[in-house]
């Protein structure tokens, strides 16, 4: 219950994703510690994010977006604490259906690593040289005894700083050649001093190979984030062993691990990895943002000294938007300029916080939404939503309003959904005569109430791959949750923009 408080604190002024992919691997290292599944905890995590989003009007995009849309209709400006009043009773209610209910419905579900059978000891990577003069020289693989069958995968064979695939068959051993073994501990000793029987120095004395290095193996679960360069691109194009020194030994995504054969697989935002490779790479990799860490949460070396600037950003962009200073497009701007000239970030993280794929998504809305009022498309769907609905009074047509868009949140997306229905919801309340407020309020309320499906929002595809979860689970804790916040936003809404 604290989580959920200040997660939800926290998504009423930032960004929803980032607070989750944020507190994620907090709360399974909490899971872990209370030896509990992450699953309990996950969900509420993403619908606590979400009740926090609608609490302002900078909460989420998708407020920001319908506000966008009736100013262009002729409606006057939402300020930024608006619906904070009926945002704060409906997430109240939330809450208390998470805290009561979710225990009897909330999934124990089984990680990544849980998911998929080790059938081998702890394994290490080592790094070997192959000295002038070794007999191994002017052999293959095979020949030299460096098969799995002995104990031994070669993952790499690296020649002038050309690292050579063994995978796809590999020249004669030559002097210089470094080869990155895996095997079990036994057997790395055993190679590491020339002993065995693939392994005894040669009759002059030469040793077979010369240890360089080696690397303990660890088993780490990543998950790919909203911004990761992975995101659409093949499992076997990645090179990541060379890289980081790392592979993927598993990849969950909807409802099943693959342990097979996923070269060929492209990665989408919130699918889960199980990697293994040595620390030092595995840790390269989370700290550069490729992946996101769910084993453990990554320590980051935070610009501490540019953090009241920050602060500060944050706070003056919502007292002066409270105040009506300047519209909430022109103070972000201004806020966001001033973050990277005062260092708390520089133009390149700046440039890649930038969501284009949503960006894109909203311009194509916009694109057709225009296309409806210009075809008179838009006016035809709101005569025949009046015509179906006459007689049945504003309360009703704002439900109605309201659990259509929430319908379609989760199946196109809150953003896509609140463009396409705020015109739609505005001409309806126009055509019955009562002010279209409370229906954009509605509008903005639903298009956020996406808790039957991983798809509808992103923090739900998040913790969807982090928490192992299968989809009916949303549908099972989800669904009740969408019916509960339909009829509390029915009976809530109105009491704060009358309908007469």
């Amino acid at each position: 219950m604290p989580v959920m408080a200040v997660t939800m604190v926290l998504s009423a002024f930032m960004n929803n994703t980032p607070v989750v992919v944020m507190l994620t691997p907090v709360l399974i290292a909490v899971a872990r510690s209370v030896r509990t599944p992450a699953s309990r905890f996950l969900i509420p995590l993403s619908y606590a994010s979400i009740f926090g989003g609608t609490c302002t009007l900078i909460g989420t995009s998708t407020n920001i977006l319908a506000d966008g849309v009736a100013q262009n209709a002729g409606l006057a400006p939402f300020g930024m604490f608006e619906i904070t009043g009926a945002g704060l009773i409906l997430g109240a209610i939330g809450m208390a259906y998470i805290v009561t209910v979710g225990p009897w419905l909330l999934p124990a579900r089984q990680s990544v690593v849980q998911s998929v059978v080790m059938p081998r000891d702890r394994d290490f990577l080592t790094e070997v040289l192959v000295p002038p003069g070794s007999p191994l020289i002017g052999k293959s693989l095979a020949e030299a005894g460096l098969v799995r069958a002995r104990g031994y995968q070669v993952l790499d064979v690296i020649r002038d700083d050309v690292p050579l695939d063994p995978e796809h068959g590999v020249p004669l051993l030559a002097a210089g050649d470094r080869l990155v073994i895996r095997g079990q501990v036994a057997d790395l000793m055993d190679l590491r001093g020339g002993k065995g029987l693939s392994f005894e120095a040669g009759s002059d004395g030469e040793a077979v190979l010369a240890p360089i290095q080696s690397h303990a193996v660890r088993l780490m679960e990543g998950i790919v984030g909203p911004n990761s360069p992975f995101v659409g691109r093949r499992v076997g194009d990645l090179n990541l062993h060379r890289l980081y020194g790392t592979r993927i030994l598993a990849l969950h995504r909807q409802d099943a691990v693959l342990t097979g054969d996923f070269d060929q697989v492209r990665l989408a935002f919130g699918d889960t990895l199980l990697l293994e490779g040595p620390l030092d790479g595995l840790d390269r990799m989370f700290r550069q943002s490729v992946l996101i860490n769910l084993s453990e949460p990554t320590e980051r070396p935070y610009r501490r000294r540019h953090a009241p600037i920050a602060i500060a950003a944050i706070v003056g962009v919502m007292v002066l938007a409270g105040l009506g200073v300047a519209p909430i497009a022109a103070l972000a701007m201004i806020a966001a300029v001033a973050v990277v000239a005062f260092g708390c970030l520089d133009a390149d993280e700046a440039y890649q916080a930038i969501r284009w794929r949503i960006l894109m998504l909203i311009f194509a809305m916009l694109v057709l939404g225009l296309a409806l009022e210009a075809t008179g498309a838009a006016a035809l769907v709101v005569q025949t939503f009046a015509m179906l609905l006459v007689g049945l009074g504003p309360v009703a047509i704002l439900s109605g309003v309201y659990l259509v868009t929430s319908a379609l949140t989760e199946v196109m997306g809150n953003n896509a959904a609140a463009i396409l229905l705020t015109p739609i919801a505005i001409g309806l309340a126009t055509q019955i005569g009562v002010d279209p407020r409370p229906f954009v309020v509605a509008v903005m309320f639903a298009a956020s109430a996406s808790f039957a499906t991983p798809i509808g929002y992103q923090t739900n595809t998040f913790v969807y791959g982090a928490g192992g979860y299968r989809f009916m689970d949303f549908v099972r804790i989800g669904l009740p949750l969408n019916i509960l916040m339909w009829a509390a936003a029915t009976l809530v809404i109105p009491l704060f923009w009358p309908l007469g």
